[in-house]
């Protein structure tokens, strides 16, 4: 994972001899979100992330480094976007299929965020096709699905407890059903089903999961 306070490290020099940061790191990383979103990790070139920055290429190797470490940067922070929404969702005091409902909203928040077609999962669209060959966005994808996993099994685990779900329900075979079913939402919203139909799978989804 790249380490931010490193990379910036240049930048503060410039600034020390009287150059000011001619750039807002936030928005350069948002916008360097969706030209990966768009393109692909492979599909994206340097020049491209330039031109959507505003950067020079200089000024991105020395704010992010190449284009592998700024592309880990970004999935790193959308998996925390990701995680954030979930973790919500689940937190709060609501029955069971409401809260799995709200964290499918709020997943199909993100995938049909912005203009034009749905653009899905920022991980399934772009990370999936790299995993195989790329070692540190394999770990990336492994890791964040695990989290995922480990959030709805929390959830069942209580819900069972308190008698939203059978004594037989087994909470770790459900979360990966529940993961997977952001998977499934994701794929076709990128293949342009529609969003009321997406949310009607995933509320007879949560029937399923919660018996």
């Amino acid at each position: 994972m790249v380490q931010k306070t490193t990379k910036t490290e240049p930048g503060r020099s410039a600034r020390g001899r009287g150059r000011p940061r001619s750039y807002d790191p936030e928005t350069a990383l948002r916008s360097a979100t969706e030209t990966f979103w768009r393109g692909g990790f492979s599909g994206t070139s340097l020049d491209d992330i330039a031109a959507a920055t505003g950067m020079n290429k200089p000024s991105l190797y020395a704010a992010f480094g190449d284009k592998h470490a700024l592309y880990l940067e970004v999935l790193s922070r959308y998996w925390q976007l990701a995680f954030a929404s979930m973790r919500e969702a689940l937190a709060e005091d609501l029955p069971l299929d409401e809260a799995l409902m709200r964290v499918y909203d709020g997943a199909m928040a993100i995938y049909f965020s912005g203009a034009g077609p749905a653009q899905g999962c920022f991980v399934v669209g772009t990370a999936v096709t790299e995993a195989l060959e790329d070692r540190e966005i394999r770990d990336s994808l492994a890791a964040g699905i695990r989290t995922f996993d480990a959030g709805f099994e929390t959830r069942f685990r209580r819900a069972r407890e308190q008698g939203e779900l059978k004594k037989e329900a087994d909470p770790a075979a459900l979360a990966v059903l529940a993961t997977a079913m952001m998977h499934t939402i994701a794929i076709r919203a990128r293949a342009g089903i529609p969003r009321a139909e997406l949310r009607e799978l995933a509320s007879k989804a949560v029937e399923v999961i919660c018996g």
